[in-house]
């Protein structure tokens, strides 16, 4: 089951969001303001982060930013009431996988989550596979020769 954390500052939102992931069978955690979210991303592993943009304590484009400097893999989808074209060029380019505008619609939400989930698993398996090929490629010895190579 995938996990997904909503960053936001109104309680009504929360609760919105997470009766509607909750009921498409999502595990949702909340966090009530920025600074909440990032040590939450940064302490368990999430699929899918939906953060606000303008927040108290810390903005959503800095948790983001945090997140991905921490080397964070939660495919973070960035929700706000004030949807301009800066602030999702600027999300994008911070690393958001997508950008919504509040109110959301439900479609487009349960979609978004769907691909970024998606996303998520991929990043996973890429690592997974990366680490196979670096194993199988290892040189292993220890004479003189192969010492001099590693």
């Amino acid at each position: 089951m995938a996990k997904i954390l909503v960053i936001d500052d109104e309680k009504s939102i929360r609760d919105a969001l997470r009766d509607i992931l909750e009921y498409e069978g999502y595990e949702v955690d909340e966090a009530k303001d920025g600074q909440e979210g990032l040590d939450m991303v940064l302490s368990a592993p999430y699929d899918v982060a939906l953060c606000d943009i303008k927040m108290p304590k810390l903005e959503g484009l800095d948790v983001l930013q945090k997140a991905k400097e921490e080397g964070s893999v939660t495919q973070f989808v960035m929700v706000s009431a004030f949807g301009n074209v800066e602030n999702a060029v600027e999300a994008t380019k911070r690393g958001a996988f997508d950008f919504i505008t509040k109110p959301p619609d439900l479609n487009r939400l349960l979609v978004t989550v769907r691909n970024a989930i998606e996303k998520a698993n991929d990043v996973e398996v890429i690592k997974t596979l990366k680490k196979r090929v670096y194993k199988k490629n290892e040189i292993v010895g220890d004479s003189a020769p192969i010492l001099k190579v590693k």
